[in-house]
């Protein structure tokens, strides 16, 4: 399987030139590729006016990734701010060229910048099944609570994907922590977040990753925009799996 990975500033606050934007990216990539995968509220970037920024599931940009994903016969994610019953979520969406149309919403709420008083959190995690892997959608601050997205028998996957808007200052933690899902759950790991300033002024580096079921560091760019596709090996991880089996090892956990 391949992933195209899209590593780019964001216009704030500002839908139009995003979309413009990424429809550009996406018609001038000429490599075949599965997946092409979007930052974190990759239409207005990471702001907390969700009243006004806030789309519903049939609105312009979720409409422009359904359109965009059957035409080029691809799927596409990222976040988004969506309005559902008159609460808002940071919603990541994955739609693909067969017209699924998948949602997660983030359950972890980034209080040191105010998410948690602006969006509603989601309970439920998802497993996308697609071209034989088994995904696990997460959205940024998810990365820093291992224990939600721990892989067990009962809750098993093969790829993490994670959209981001995370910031220069703290891409330590970014960098490691992407290491360290890999190793502890023996899947790929394919993290895409922004670069250049927010409208708030903070700078993001990217450090987009790709990261192999062993924790080894496949591809990292930082504070550059790039498109780059990347391949997948699903043999590479049941292998590395039956070689070093931790899941026997693993407990199973129930979440409310």
């Amino acid at each position: 399987m391949k992933i195209t990975l899209i590593q780019s500033e964001l216009f704030w606050e500002d839908k139009p030139a995003n979309i413009a934007y990424f429809t550009t990216c996406i018609n001038d990539l000429k490599e075949q590729t599965d997946i092409i995968m979007l930052p974190e509220m990759f239409a207005t970037g990471f702001t907390m006016n969700a009243s006004q920024m806030a789309e519903t599931m049939d609105g312009e940009v979720v409409t422009w990734m359904k359109e965009t994903a059957v035409k080029k016969n691809v799927a596409i994610c990222g976040s988004l701010i969506i309005e559902e019953k008159k609460k808002y979520y940071n919603r990541f969406i994955w739609t693909d060229a067969e017209g699924r149309l998948l949602i997660y919403d983030k359950r972890h709420l980034f209080r040191m910048g105010d998410e948690n008083n602006n969006y509603n959190e989601g309970g439920k995690r998802i497993i996308i099944d697609h071209k034989g892997f088994r995904i696990l959608p997460l959205v940024c601050y998810d990365l820093r609570f291992p224990v939600w997205m721990r892989r067990t028998k009962s809750f098993d996957y093969d790829l993490i994907l994670i959209v981001a808007n995370w910031p220069e200052r703290r891409n330590l933690a970014w960098k490691t922590l992407l290491q360290a899902r890999a190793i502890e759950n023996q899947c790929y790991v394919a993290a895409v977040n922004r670069v250049g300033n927010d409208g708030n002024g903070i700078y993001h580096s990217g450090d987009s990753s790709v990261i192999d079921p062993k924790g080894n560091i496949i591809f990292r760019l930082a504070d550059k925009s790039f498109i780059k596709t990347f391949s997948f090996d699903i043999h590479e991880i049941s292998e590395w799996r039956k070689l070093f089996p931790v899941i026997e090892d693993a407990d199973n956990f129930i979440f409310e």
